[in-house]
C-alpha cells in the first residue's frame, strides 16, 4: 500500500513567514514601497535561462528517463547542479478519471522524471500535489495510475491540499489576493518542477506549467477547485501565484495532450513531444506554438511577458528539435456562450486589477 503524507492544516493569520528559501524578501520589500507591476525582470531571477528544448516521444513505453536527462543537460542542468537538493515534482492530477491518460501528467511520465533527478545525485525526489477537482488525494493517485509507480520507485507523496501552511505577501499583486497561503511542503524543497500536461483550457485558452501551479495551493483554504483564485481572477492569480512560489523548472507531458473542453472534458490529442525549461514563460509560449496558439493570444502569457518571461520567439533560444517540425494544431474550445461569459470574466478583472 503507498502511502500519502496529509499534514494537518494549520490557520496562521499572524504568521509572516515571507519566503521560500528566503527568495521573497526582495519581492517583498518592493511591494511594500508600491513598485507593484514595475517589477517585471525582477521576478526573473538572473541565473533563469530562457532556454527551452524539445524532444520527439513517440510514446510512454520509449526510454522517457534517457530524453528527460538528455533536456537537462541541454539546458545547462547536470550532476553537479543537481547533486544534493531536494527536488518536488508537481504534476497535474486535476480529475481521477481512470482510463483518460489525456487529463493527468501521465505515471509513466512522472516516473521518468523521477528516475532522471535520482541518476542525477538529487538527494531527495518527492511527488507533492493539491488535486483541484477532488477532496481525496489517494482517489486521485489511484485513478490517474500512480499508485504502483508510488510502490515501485519508493517514491514519497504528499497531499498539498491539507499540508500545514505559511502566510506570504502577494508580491507582484495584479489579482485582488493580498497574500497567499503556501504549504510548508514547498519550504522543503530546493527544486520546485512543474510536470504539466499539455492541455487547452475552456477560460484561459491554454493550460501549461504556469497555470499548473494551482495545485500547490490547499483545497481546504482555497476550495475547490481553488474557487478562491477563480474569484480573484484567474489570469492575474496564475502570474501571482507564479511570482510567490518561483518554480525553478518545467518539464511538460506533450506525448498525448488535450484539444477542445480542457483541462478535463476534451478528447485526446497526440502531439509525441516533452519540453522543457527553467523559465516557465518561456515553456509555456513554446508549448502554445507546437499546438499552433500565438502565445499573445493567451492573456496570461501576454501580461506575463511583462513580468515573469518572454513569449516572443526571438527572445527563447530554442533547442532540440524545431519547433515546426512537431507542431499540430489543437482544436480550441468552442462553446460560445460559456466562452462569452469567460471572456467577460476575465475582462472584468483585469479591469479591476490594472496593471
Amino acid at each position: 500500500m503507498f502511502k500519502i503524507k496529509k499534514h494537518n492544516y494549520v490557520f496562521l493569520p499572524n504568521s509572516r513567514s515571507i519566503d521560500r528559501r528566503g527568495f521573497l524578501t526582495g519581492a517583498g520589500a518592493a511591494v511594500a514601497a508600491g513598485l507593484g507591476a514595475k517589477l517585471a525582470d525582477d521576478f526573473v531571477p538572473p541565473w533563469r535561462s530562457r532556454s527551452v528544448f524539445v524532444a520527439r516521444a513517440a510514446s510512454y513505453q520509449i526510454d522517457l528517463a534517457s530524453i528527460v536527462k538528455r533536456g537537462l543537460a541541454e539546458l545547462g542542468i547536470g550532476r553537479t547542479r543537481v547533486r544534493g537538493k531536494s527536488i518536488l515534482l508537481k504534476p497535474n492530477l486535476v480529475e481521477p478519471y481512470q482510463g483518460s491518460p489525456h487529463i493527468n501528467t501521465h505515471p509513466l511520465f512522472i516516473a521518468a522524471v523521477v528516475e532522471a533527478f535520482r541518476s542525477l545525485d538529487a538527494r531527495d525526489v518527492f511527488i507533492a500535489e493539491g488535486p483541484g477537482h477532488v477532496r481525496d488525494a489517494r482517489l486521485a493517485v489511484e485513478q490517474a495510475g500512480l499508485a504502483d509507480i508510488l510502490k515501485q520507485l519508493k517514491v514519497e507523496f504528499i497531499d498539498l491540499n491539507h499540508d500545514d501552511v505559511d502566510r506570504i505577501e502577494n508580491p507582484l499583486r495584479l489579482s485582488r489576493l493580498a497574500e497567499f497561503y503556501l504549504p510548508k511542503t514547498l519550504r522543503r524543497a530546493d527544486w520546485i518542477v512543474s510536470l504539466p500536461k499539455l492541455k487547452t483550457h475552456h477560460w484561459v485558452g491554454a493550460t501549461v506549467a504556469l497555470k499548473n501551479l494551482f495545485g500547490v495551493l490547499p483545497g481546504i483554504r482555497y476550495g475547490w477547485p481553488k474557487n478562491v483564485l477563480h474569484q480573484a481572477g484567474i489570469v492575474p492569480s496564475i502570474l501571482d501565484l507564479n511570482a510567490a512560489v518561483q518554480p525553478n523548472l518545467a518539464i511538460v507531458d506533450g506525448i498525448v495532450g488535450m484539444e477542445g473542453d480542457g483541462p478535463i472534458m476534451g478528447p485526446p490529442k497526440k502531439l509525441g513531444a516533452i519540453l522543457m525549461g527553467e523559465n516557465l514563460v518561456a515553456v509555456d509560449a513554446t508549448a502554445t506554438r507546437l499546438m499552433r496558439i500565438d502565445p499573445a493570444t493567451i492573456e496570461y502569457l501576454a501580461i506575463a511577458d511583462r513580468h515573469l518571461g518572454p513569449i516572443d520567439a526571438r527572445r527563447i533560444r530554442q533547442r532540440g528539435e524545431p519547433i515546426d517540425s512537431i507542431a499540430s494544431r489543437f482544436e480550441p474550445f468552442r462553446t460560445p456562450s460559456i466562452k462569452r461569459a469567460a471572456d467577460h470574466a476575465q475582462t472584468s478583472s483585469i479591469k479591476d486589477n490594472p496593471i
